[in-house]
């Protein structure tokens, strides 16, 4: 098994994957048969493994390529972010931060694997047949104006602080700390807030995120608890400053501490961003979720329209619909004799979107769990959700069933007390998180018998997984697209098209 150890770090093999898994790793096996889930390699190289899980119980190991033996011919000659680089990395001695797992690969080979895995999955978990694959052809594929090395996309980050204040990274699967003094997958304008050199003393976190519009970025930073009452005014003298030196136009939000309610405290600029794509405009406070991609917004919009085949006056339920992205397009299509339903989890996203919509009386902005929404909207349909102790549960507005416009019963109300019923909707839209729709939420889709179904994924092993369930109900996939919104990373985006 060529199995060695090194001082200070976990034993080190030399192995040859022989395939790709989902998640970013390669597959190889040791000479006894183990699984080991290399990063940091390509299928047929011949790699020094070092081994960062490696329990004699477990079923298998992982571990990061620290050398290469035999290279791959879509290896990189320089890895584009040095922090990533697990070979650079373990030439000092240290691990390198995730974020960029597929970096040592060029971006074509990133898509090709890519493609390879989604494949699999769908013809795995998700149950299509060889020649069911060969017919759609699912590829993935470039966004418009794509940098060459995959870099400069990113247009909201995170980062960790260390006890230095430094922001930091964690490795893959650790709780360890690296501090960074940047990430090229950044766009420019966040690249340029030069973070690295900001006392974050008193921080844990630090989002940051480039508007599309005309302002300047926005950064917002958590306290780690509620009783630094000096972290204010520390803020205004060391970060206020900083920010003003390399970004006069940046904009600084001071959230409430980890695990505490309360509102954001903006103190410098405004807590909010302003994205526009054409004629529409948005508004994202300060945590809220938007696309990631600089072109994901005006990519997806009309993706999104094409596949939804709507037409003015009919009803679309618009589900994760975040602040509210897709909506507005489809209530463009629809138009005033239409009806667009929006159901949103985060209570900050649904207020942004909630607020977008606000002069707009065929767009309902519904806040709460999808499931318990749909089943408040549509009882007749669906059925609510079991609580703990197996009883219906009734979407109380404790668990987030309010609306900042209408709650979901009013939604369906009218003055004499009457329930008159919402049409189920023409076509479902849903863009859910890597967790994906999950049974629930596809049942009770398949339950309102829309004529369309347009799912957009992040995620394409839990997409497999809903599209199995999808087709156990009866239902067929039209089409399927996969969009490489991500680059140097192993995530992808899915866009799926379905029928009755």
């Amino acid at each position: 098994m060529n199995l060695v150890n090194r001082e200070h770090h976990g034993p080190e093999l030399i192995l040859t994957p022989h395939a790709w898994a989902h998640g970013g790793h390669t597959v190889a096996r040791t000479d006894q048969g183990r699984v080991v889930f290399v990063r940091h390699a390509d299928v047929g190289e011949q790699v020094r493994v070092r081994l960062t899980e490696h329990q004699p119980e477990a079923k298998f190991w992982r571990g990061d390529a620290v050398e290469v033996l035999t290279g791959s011919e879509h290896r990189r000659e320089h890895h584009p972010w040095a922090a990533a680089d697990a070979v650079l990395c373990a030439s000092d001695g240290a691990q390198p931060v995730g974020g960029a797992e597929l970096g040592h690969l060029s971006v074509s080979r990133q898509r090709q694997i890519k493609t390879q895995v989604l494949h699999e999955l769908l013809g795995g978990i998700g149950g299509l047949r060889p020649e069911e694959l060969e017919d759609l052809q699912p590829i993935v594929t470039s966004l418009p104006y794509e940098d060459p090395l995959g870099l400069q996309w990113r247009t909201r980050a995170h980062f960790a602080v260390n006890d230095d204040g430094v922001i930091a990274m964690h490795p893959h699967r650790s709780d360890h700390l690296v501090a960074v003094d940047d990430f090229p997958l950044m766009v420019p304008a966040l690249r340029n807030l030069n973070l690295a050199q900001a006392d974050l003393r008193g921080v844990v976190r630090v989002d940051v995120a480039a508007p599309s519009g005309e302002a300047g970025p926005l950064v917002l930073v958590t306290p780690p608890s509620a009783g630094d009452a000096d972290l204010p005014e520390r803020l205004q003298a060391g970060l206020v400053s900083h920010l003003q030196s390399v970004s006069p136009e940046a904009s600084l939000v001071l959230g409430p501490a980890e695990g505490v309610r309360g509102e954001p405290a903006v103190l410098m600029g405004r807590g909010h961003t302003q994205e526009r794509v054409g004629d529409l405009t948005w508004t994202v406070s300060a945590g809220g979720f938007w696309q990631i991609h600089r072109q994901a917004p005006s990519t997806l919009l009309p993706r999104i329209s094409q596949a939804a085949g709507l037409e003015p006056g009919q009803t679309v339920l618009d589900l994760y619909s975040g602040a509210g992205l897709f909506t507005a397009a489809l209530a463009q299509t629809v138009g005033e004799s239409g009806r667009v339903v929006a159901v949103e989890g985060s209570p900050v996203t649904s207020a942004d979107a909630a607020a977008t919509f606000a002069e707009l009386p065929h767009v309902d902005v519904e806040r709460g769990e999808v499931e318990r929404s749909l089943a408040r909207i549509w009882p007749e349909r669906v059925r609510a959700p079991r609580g703990r102790h197996g009883a219906r549960s009734q979407g109380t507005q404790g668990s987030g069933g309010t609306r900042r416009r209408r709650s979901g019963s009013e939604l369906r109300s009218s003055g004499n007390g009457k329930r008159p019923a919402v049409a189920s909707p023409d076509v479902v839209v849903l863009d859910p998180p890597r967790a994906g729709a999950g049974k629930a939420v596809v049942d009770a889709i398949h339950a309102l018998q829309p004529q369309r179904v347009v799912y957009l994924s992040c995620d394409p092993a839990t997409l497999a997984r809903d599209l199995a369930r999808f087709r156990h109900h009866g239902w067929q996939i039209r089409s399927i697209s996969g969009l490489d919104m991500y680059p140097n990373t192993h995530h992808l985006e899915t866009l799926v098209t379905l029928t009755r």
